[in-house]
């Protein structure tokens, strides 16, 4: 069974966002659900702080012992910080992928649209057995 915390939002594509839309800064990462999936992270491929990004569009890869995915990004914005610490450890996105394996952070443009994400349940309806 994946872990899905209460207080976040998630994408269909299995990424999930933390912060507040008062404060514009969104802290974004793959879920329990999609580190499952993918087997063992080595390798993961981010954009630079101060990259432009937009919501539903590529922001980056996970690769893993089984195969490589792209990561998109859940919000418009800037990205702002990148998790240095994955360079050295991707394995962290598998053992803690809500704390610190977290990806990057974006800066939401002030008014700008937040897409819709799910919330938690609607997430666990998404990834429940069929």
């Amino acid at each position: 069974m994946s872990v899905v915390p209460e207080d976040f939002r998630y994408t269909s594509e299995h990424e999930w966002v933390a912060g507040r839309e008062a404060e514009p800064t969104y802290r974004v990462g793959v879920t329990d659900f999609a580190q499952q999936s993918l087997g063992d992270v080595v390798f993961i491929q981010l954009p630079d702080a101060g990259t432009p990004v937009t919501a539903g569009q590529v922001l980056g890869e996970v690769e893993s012992t089984k195969s490589v995915s792209e990561v998109y990004s859940p919000v418009s914005g800037e990205v702002v910080a990148v998790n240095d610490a994955l360079a050295d450890r991707p394995e962290l996105v598998n053992s803690d992928p809500y704390g610190e394996g977290w990806l990057v952070e974006i800066q939401a443009p002030p008014g700008g649209d937040i897409p819709e994400l799910l919330d938690a349940p609607a997430y666990r309806e998404l990834i429940a057995p069929a």
